[in-house]
């Protein structure tokens, strides 16, 4: 199958935190191990499982009394916790609020610099500011604790995250790299870099004639194809100008987007009244790829995708005929080049 638009049979990678210690990236492996679902907690064996660590003997904590951090957002944090020390459920304080900052939606992908510390040792077992790279990821893909921690919290916002073992590692048996061991609570002071938009915002772009045509209807775009001959080559016509991020050839993207074929005029697919979709650049069709590589987060974009740079031979799923042109509406939510 060639490559598909997004959603297509694309399988997600699981992402883990602090996966390698100190000098790993902590939302680059592609092991179901350590960050394991709920799920994995559910099946597994209690003789299987290996016994807790001397944090599990601590009287946890309803409260962030013993956890001191210093330095502002943007910057890496000193962090200071009483150990041996462990919490109740997982926690958040806002420890630098931004409110007029976009809400981290759950299982949204956000991108943020972290720094975490082991409530057992006080110790620092990760961080991304010393590496100089934020890192993306989404939530649905983490440790129970980081997803639930993020949920609710603002971007621009600087927040302290501390969760039990269970909401951290416990399912997958500790993290040994890491010097993580089952029943540590863990300790994440995060800064909320970016968060998806939930719509184009920009200026509009008044398109050149002879285009298919968008209209809002309830919330959806609606393309009409005009009874003409498509173009030969590739189409882009921005129609909202958004101001953020610009979208680089490397990088993985949040998009909405409808997909109509030119010759019938009907959708084959979209995103809008459902999730927004995540995928890699690299994923995208051809035309797609070269169509949105430069574009700003917050932008609205026509784009008409000729056969050679679609699916030239056709596509089984949605269904595409051989040779035909396929017109498309994408608003650009989010992209990132970390994680």
């Amino acid at each position: 199958m060639t490559k598909a638009l997004v959603g297509l049979g694309l399988s997600a990678v699981l992402l883990t935190l602090g996966a390698c210690g100190d000098d790993g990236d902590p939302a680059a492996s592609a092991s179901p191990t350590p960050a394991a679902t709920a799920s994995d907690a559910a099946s597994a064996s209690p003789s299987a499982s290996p016994s807790a660590s001397p944090s599990a003997s601590v009287t946890p904590s309803k409260n962030f009394s013993a956890v001191k951090v210093e330095g502002k957002y943007g910057k890496s944090p000193t962090v200071t916790v009483k150990s041996p020390w462990a919490i109740d459920q997982t926690r958040t304080e806002v420890l630098q609020p931004n409110p007029k900052g976009a809400v981290v939606q759950p299982g949204a992908t956000v991108e943020v610099n972290y720094y975490g510390v082991n409530g057992r040792t006080g110790k620092k077992f990760d961080d991304s500011f010393s590496r100089g790279q934020s890192i993306a990821f989404p939530l649905d893909q983490v440790v129970p604790g980081f997803s639930k921690g993020l949920q609710g919290q603002h971007q621009g916002s600087r927040v302290v995250i501390a969760m039990p073992g269970s909401d951290g590692y416990d399912a997958s048996g500790g993290s040994p790299q890491a010097g993580i061991d089952v029943g540590d609570t863990l300790v994440f002071v995060v800064d909320i870099v970016a968060v998806p938009l939930t719509g184009p915002q920009g200026s509009a772009v008044t398109p050149k004639a002879g285009l298919p045509t968008v209209k809002d209807t309830d919330g959806k775009p609606v393309v009409t194809v005009p009874k003409t001959d498509p173009p030969k080559d590739l189409v882009v016509q921005p129609l909202i100008q958004g101001s953020g991020k610009k979208v680089g050839q490397a990088d993985s993207v949040t998009i909405n987007y409808s997909w109509v074929d030119w010759s019938t005029g009907q959708v084959l697919e979209q995103t809008y009244g459902a999730k927004p979709a995540t995928a890699q650049l690299g994923s995208l069709v051809q035309g797609l790829q070269k169509a949105l590589v430069g574009q700003k987060v917050g932008s609205r974009v026509l784009v008409v995708v000729p056969p050679s740079e679609g699916y030239p031979q056709g596509n089984a799923t949605p269904k595409v005929n051989p040779g035909e042109t396929l017109v498309f509406v994408v608003d650009v939510l989010f992209t990132s080049s970390g994680g």
